[in-house]
Order: structure tokens, then sequence, then C-alpha cells
């Protein structure tokens, strides 16, 4: 089950806009960071 996170929607605007820069995520240890791109890259790439 995944529990959604305030991250998601940045994900979202970031992938929509034309001119985006490489994507580095920060943050403490074991809050989801991994879990949220598997799951945004799982929902917007395909199989």
């Amino acid at each position: 089950m995944y529990m959604s996170r305030k991250i998601d929607k940045f994900l979202s605007d970031w992938k929509a806009e034309p001119d985006r820069k490489p994507l580095i995520v920060k943050g403490s240890r074991q809050v989801g960071k991994t879990e949220s791109i598997k799951h945004f890259a799982e929902k917007t790439t395909k199989a």
C-alpha cells in the first residue's frame, strides 16, 4: 500500500516542466524517498 507524500505533487510538476533539470532528492532517512520515486516511475512510464 502506498502512502501519498508531499513530494508527489512536486514530482508531477517537475515532469511537466519542459526545461527541467536533473532531479536530486534529499532528505532524512526512512521517510519514503525511494518509494516515492519508484511509485512515480511506475505511474508515469510505459512498460
